[in-house]
């Protein structure tokens, strides 16, 4: 990734106010509840700068599916179109973020990987009745997952179930090159942002 930053600054000997920088790009390495409270803040305040998009740099493994599905639920409501940029890899929930970019927006890396997997329960413990609900639970969220990266990548109702179906429900790893085949991304290769900041000074008498 490029980053050119550009110098806008008011010079003068004062005491220095507020250094904003503009577009505010946001990096997402993890899915948990610290990182999706991180995320809300700072995509609200990109959406109070001005900006015409908001970028989201991705470099993850995955995490929890919950903090992913809020971070899904703010993009939905965005006004402004979000982009959505791999670099590294975009696994588990990374790849339904990756898909929830806006259409044309979405950017993959030529050497970056992708990877879908069903929610899994393994590792809960309890009684019976727990280990049921657990695991209805577990099948609820895939659905909620598949149904997003269907509906994002533009593929009918149960496209991405059947392909784990004739994975054997394993792990499905995919090239920069697939993930453009199976609708995930727009494009390979990822753009250049230019960050403008701004100085601001308060005047010393």
């Amino acid at each position: 990734m490029l980053h050119k930053f550009k110098a806008d600054a008011n010079v003068f000997i004062g005491e220095l106010d507020e250094l904003i920088k503009v577009p505010v790009i946001i990096r997402i390495n993890e899915f948990s509840e610290d990182a999706a409270k991180k995320f809300a803040t700072e995509f609200s305040t990109a959406q109070a700068t001005g900006q015409g998009i908001i970028p989201i740099i991705i470099d993850s493994s995955g995490g929890c599916v919950y903090s992913l599905f809020s971070m899904v639920d703010a993009i939905e409501k965005c006004p402004l179109p979000v982009a959505t940029i791999v670099e590294g890899k975009a696994m588990s929930a990374a790849a339904a973020l990756l898909a929830s970019g806006a259409a044309g927006h979405r950017y993959i890396s030529k050497r970056s990987t992708v990877m879908i997997h069903d929610v899994s329960s393994e590792g809960w413990h309890g009684r019976p009745e727990e280990l049921k609900a657990d695991a209805y639970e577990a099948e609820r969220l895939n659905n909620v997952m598949y149904k997003i990266l269907d509906t994002r990548s533009k593929k009918d109702s149960g496209y991405y179930w059947d392909l784990l179906k004739e994975n054997g429900r394993a792990d499905l790893y995919l090239s920069a090159e697939d993930a453009l085949g199976h609708g995930l991304v727009d494009h390979i290769g990822v753009p250049s942002l230019i960050t403008t900041v701004t100085v601001k000074h308060k005047l010393v008498f």
